[in-house]
């Protein structure tokens, strides 16, 4: 029974793989979200409602890639959380925590990918801004999370709140920056991302930081 078991998760595991993969292929060639559950599900040799069995809609596959995406930097952002010392847990701290990650964390790419896959949130498309929205929402919550248990002491509202500013603005400059420049990764580009990141940072601190 417990190989029984085995075989099908493992079947499960392959299949969602293979989904996923078709979506990331069928983005590439088709430029952005412009194909059917029909075909996806042609193109990962499944079943149609086996595309269902693991995804409640194909906005659900897309935000699943989107996530492979930001994970992979979420992944950094930690990484580099984990190798600053833990500060004294007030919100300055935890800023200075939260912004050196950031920095290094090489977000660009992963926004112009999810431009690729979810389209351009800052254009007269809807749909896209409430994907990209979801998705960094989902991400958001393992930096609170992570913030969280490095300071167990600090005050969890505020913790949240300082999560939530960095990440909703970082949702804004990334529109502002797909509409300036498109979803470019040339110097230009990234020296302008670059640029908008640190006018977040500084707005973010002399606001939201300036009681510390």
């Amino acid at each position: 029974m417990t190989l029984s078991i085995d075989r099908r998760a493992a079947l499960k595991a392959k299949h969602r793989a293979a989904i996923l993969q078709a979506a990331r292929d069928l983005v590439e060639e088709r430029g952005g979200r412009g194909f059917s559950v029909e075909e996806l599900a042609t193109r990962a040799d499944v079943a149609r409602r086996t595309v269902f069995n693991h995804f409640a809609s194909l906005d659900e596959v897309l935000l699943a890639v989107c996530e492979q995406e930001l994970s992979v930097i979420i992944d950094r952002f930690l990484a580099d959380m984990a190798k600053t010392p833990v500060g004294d847990g007030s919100r300055a701290s935890m800023f200075d925590e939260l912004e050196s990650a950031a920095r290094g964390a090489d977000l660009a790419p992963a926004i112009a990918s999810m431009y690729r896959i979810l389209g351009d949130p800052g254009k007269d498309d809807p749909k896209a801004a409430v994907l990209t929205q979801t998705a960094f929402s989902r991400v958001t919550e393992r930096l609170r999370a992570e913030v969280a248990r490095r300071h167990p002491a600090a005050d969890a509202l505020d913790a949240a709140l300082l999560v939530e500013s960095l990440m909703s603005g970082i949702v804004v400059i990334a529109e502002h920056w797909l509409t300036t420049t498109g979803p470019r990764l040339d110097d230009a580009a990234l020296d302008a991302w670059d640029a908008l990141l640190a006018r977040l940072v500084h707005s973010v601190r002399s606001g939201y930081m300036a009681t510390d």
